[in-house]
């Protein structure tokens, strides 16, 4: 068996249920769902740190290059992401 860090999480209630519903409608346990979301901050934080370096080097993205990388990606709706 893969060696695992165990955690003891505190949170309100509602969000408790919340996590609990989307763990169930994708068919997963909440421990499963609980990571998935934690990797997804953690790549959110690297990408982020990277794009601040981009720019710092770079200088800022256009408006234009912003749009481009939005279509391209085709950020998700709040409805996709619940």
């Amino acid at each position: 068996m893969a060696q695992v860090d165990r955690f003891s999480v505190t949170m309100p209630p509602e969000l408790g249920e919340g996590v609990r519903q989307a763990a169930a409608r994708q068919g997963t346990s909440v421990s499963t769902w609980l990571t998935e979301a934690a990797a997804d901050k953690l790549r959110n934080e690297f990408l982020g740190a990277a794009l601040d370096q981009w720019e710092a080097e770079d200088g800022a993205f256009t408006p234009a290059e912003l749009e481009d990388a939005a279509s391209r990606l085709g950020p998700a709706s709040r409805a996709d992401v619940a």
